[in-house]
């Protein structure tokens, strides 16, 4: 439902009735992940996708039933090749799509309207929704915020809101969308309920060091794939907004003390275009001892393994080194700034995903790589973490 947030926030505004099917699970290949949506509201017009194409027709009806009836329901799309008018997904995956109504009189709608608010207003926010388990539970939610306050509730035993709002934020904390069981008392015993988490946070930062032609293809391609780019150089002639239309904020200042004091995560990406050791050097010294999630340089291998030694000497680590993706890039012959762009993100995309950025012709490699898989259901009648 997130996945849709700034769409549904304005229906929400707008006083419509809706309905909104969201993948729940995936199991092998199949074209979206969990949190991807699609919404129908009550004069049929759709928003979102929820496969890509293969099954939204399908999907469109359950959510017009859903709205007529006012009842969730759960559904699953599998591999369909019997007749070449039958339902299914061609890629011989298989979905779980849980489709919610959410009308004026619906219970919920007062949490999905802040969910769906929160979202828009790009704040972090993590919304947990019961997909299986007693029918009077389905579709129940619980918005989750990073401070680990909570409204809403899944009905059933209070413990269960409490269990379910610390496994929300613990996933939130992560940016992950995902499914957990537990048992209907918040326990891991009981009967079982499980509970979809969609994450939805700010976009995660690439900061691009070096005010070059090559910057502007790279903050082009990085907005394309969902970053947040800022470009950083310490000149203010090549580091104005005029040169880089795409970025979302330049700044001139030195890299290094910029990076000091910049915003970062485990999801930061840093691209060190700059060409230059009295940029390079310091920068990288502090870069590659922060929390983030990519650190690359660009440059032949031999400004590499000079750009090393000058590290070493500063006292970066062997460890510290490992993580220095450099040349940037994945080998894809690249010449032209907008090609260079496109393997820089390729390795990045590779990096995020745990891709290997071998082609799929003739690769028996995983198209879609698979999240972690969750959980075990309830069993023994051990408490759950976080419960009393």
């Amino acid at each position: 439902m997130l996945d849709i947030a700034e769409e549904l926030d304005r229906w929400v505004r707008q006083g419509r009735d809706f309905a909104v099917a969201t993948v729940v699970a995936v199991t092998g290949s199949a074209p979206r992940s969990p949190g991807a949506a699609l919404a129908v509201d009550s004069e049929g017009t759709a928003i979102g996708s929820v496969s890509g194409g293969c099954v939204e027709g399908a999907v469109y009806e359950l959510c017009a039933q859903a709205l007529r009836d006012g009842e969730p329901v759960l559904e699953r799309f599998g591999y369909a090749d019997e007749d070449a008018f039958a339902v299914g997904l061609t890629c011989g995956g298989v979905i779980d799509i849980l489709v919610t109504p959410v009308r004026a009189a619906s219970a919920g709608r007062q949490v999905y309207a802040a969910a769906l608010a929160a979202a828009a207003r790009g704040e972090a926010a993590a919304l947990a929704r019961v997909t299986e388990g007693p029918a009077e539970l389905v579709g129940r939610a619980l918005l989750v915020r990073p401070d680990g306050s909570y409204e809403g509730g899944l009905g059933g035993h209070p413990e269960l809101d409490r269990t379910a709002a610390g496994e929300a934020r613990a996933l939130l904390d992560a940016g992950r969308t995902t499914t957990f069981v537990v048992g209907e008392g918040g326990s891991r015993c009981g009967r079982p309920l499980t509970l979809l988490v969609e994450s939805r946070v700010p976009p995660p930062r690439m900061i691009v060091f070096g005010a070059i032609d090559f910057a502007s293809a790279l903050a082009r391609a990085g907005k394309f794939v969902g970053y947040h780019v800022t470009v950083c150089d310490a000149r203010p002639v090549f580091a104005t907004a005029a040169r880089f239309p795409d970025a979302d904020e330049v700044v001139v200042a030195w890299p290094h003390r910029y990076l000091e004091s910049a915003r970062v995560d485990g999801r930061t990406v840093l691209c060190v275009l700059t060409h230059d050791v009295k940029f390079d050097v310091p920068l990288l010294e502090r870069a590659l001892r922060m929390p983030v999630a990519f650190v690359g340089a660009m440059g032949s291998r031999r400004t590499h393994e000079d750009r090393n030694a000058r590290l070493r000497e500063v006292g970066v680590t062997e460890a510290e080194l490992s993580r220095l993706r450099s040349p940037i890039g994945l080998d894809l012959g690249a010449r032209t700034p907008e090609e260079t762009a496109l393997s820089i993100v390729a390795e990045v995309v590779a990096t995020r995903r745990g891709g290997t950025g071998t082609p799929l012709t003739g690769a028996h490699t995983p198209i879609h790589h698979d999240p972690a898989p969750s959980p075990p259901r309830p069993a023994a009648c051990a408490p759950a973490a976080g419960a009393a």
